[in-house]
Parts: structure tokens; sequence; C-alpha cells
């Protein structure tokens, strides 16, 4: 009986048939726990983007997916990073950090945003993450509700848990500012103690600063008047004591 001929398909073809995934992974994170998980981490990129913003060489991003399976697969060793900042590496917008599409770079600082449901996963298993496969030299986590804010830099290749200063400032060696707690959120502070401001507070600065300059003018010259008015006063006495005496103030000057 004859039997069909079967072929088999060239090595071409089967490849021209496999869909391989996109080299741009998207992220992949759920929402945000609150309105206060969402501004802070707003107000960090926003902060470090506006004081490096003379810097092309630096990338920082909030609530995005890393993925980092040696694998090369999306469905492998992946986390989700509240904030975090790579160094020596090119700024532009990114979709997720994918380790493998960059170098084999890993964030230099991650800051975790404590809340009831990620706090004994951001303090336990992230924290042993960062520490043994990232090698992340500075991790930081932060609670907007309680505002208990620690941190950690890797000595040995283990983290040590930083000492604040007096004022409750925690330093990170990687963006060479402090972490502190202000007026409710977490803010940069730069070695000499100055608020890292966003643009518009620079700006509100600026126009404080012209106020309080127009201020001082005015007060200036309401001084310069009232001595001119004081002065004519007294001019005006002096008249009157050289008419008394039979004198013409006129014919002095």
């Amino acid at each position: 009986m004859f039997q069909p001929l079967v072929t088999t398909p060239s090595l071409q073809a089967v490849t021209e048939s496999i869909i391989f995934p996109p080299g741009d992974i998207y992220s992949d994170e759920p929402p945000l726990e609150s309105d206060l998980h969402r501004e802070q981490i707003d107000l960090l990129i926003r902060l470090i983007k506006w004081w490096w913003r003379d810097r092309q060489d630096f990338y920082a991003t909030g609530n995005l997916t890393i993925y980092f399976s040696p694998n090369q697969k999306k469905s492998e060793e992946f986390r989700g990073t509240d904030f975090f900042v790579v160094l020596d590496t090119e700024k532009k917008d990114r979709k997720s950090w994918v380790v493998w599409q960059e170098d084999g770079k890993y964030p230099n600082v991650i800051i975790e945003l404590l809340s009831n449901s990620t706090a004994s996963v951001d303090k336990g298993l992230k924290k042993q993450i960062y520490q043994n496969t990232f090698r992340t030299p500075d991790y930081f986590w932060f609670d907007p509700n309680n505002l208990e804010l620690q941190g950690f830099h890797i000595v040995d290749g283990q983290y040590q848990q930083l000492v604040a200063t007096e004022s409750g400032w925690l330093w990170s060696q990687q963006l060479g500012l402090y972490l502190a707690v202000y007026l409710g959120k977490l803010r940069f502070f730069t070695p000499d103690g100055q608020l890292v401001m966003l643009p518009e507070e620079e700006s509100n600065q600026q126009l404080q600063q012209v106020n309080q300059q127009l201020e001082q003018t005015n007060q200036q010259l309401e001084q310069a008047n009232q001595q001119l008015e004081e002065e004519r006063q007294r001019a005006a006495i002096l008249a009157e004591h050289l008419r008394a005496a039979g004198i013409d103030p006129e014919q002095i000057f």
C-alpha cells in the first residue's frame, strides 16, 4: 500500500513559526496600596530627576518590575520595586528593567514603601534578594503611615544597618544624599543639610526671597522718608527761630 511522503519542515520554517517574546518586556506591577504610596513614589522620582537634571548617566523610576532570570525568561526571577536608581546607565524611558538587556546591571539604590501586606516581605525575602542576588549597595524602607525609616549598606557582602544622625537622617553613599522624613514625606537632603526641592518649591522659595527683598526695600524707603520728614521739620523749626531773632532764613543760604 502506498504511503504518502511525510516532509520534514526546514529549520528556517520552524524558526519563522516561533513567536519569541519581545525584547522590551512590560512591567507587571499590581496597583499601589494607597494614595500615600503613589504620591511618595512620584515625589522621590521627581526629586532625584530634578536634582540630577544635568546628568545623563542614571535611571530612576518606581513601581516597576525588575526581571533578572539567568535563563532570560520573563516568567522566572522577577521582583517589583517601589523606587530604585541605577547608576552608570543610559537615561531613557523603559517599560521595565530587564537585567540581561542592561549589561547585567542591578539597582544601586532601592527604597521600598511598607504596608500591612508587604512589610514582612520587604523586611525579609526582598532584603535577602537585594543583598545576595542584586548586591544593591543601599537599601531603605519607609512606611508612609507611621513614618518608620531604616536603611542598610552592604559591607563585605552583608547588609549593615545605617546609624541615623541626631536628626534622624540616613546617608546614602550611592546617591550622595541624606534620606529623612520631612513634613510627613520621605525627602532627600544635601550633605550640608539643604532640602532637595522640586522645581515648583525652588520657584516658591525664589519668589519668597524676592518678596522679602522688596519688603526690605520698602522698609528702607519708609525709613528714608521718615528721616527726610524729620529733617524737614527740624529745618522748619530752625527757620522759625531765625525769623524770631530777626534773621531772614532765605538770606542765609
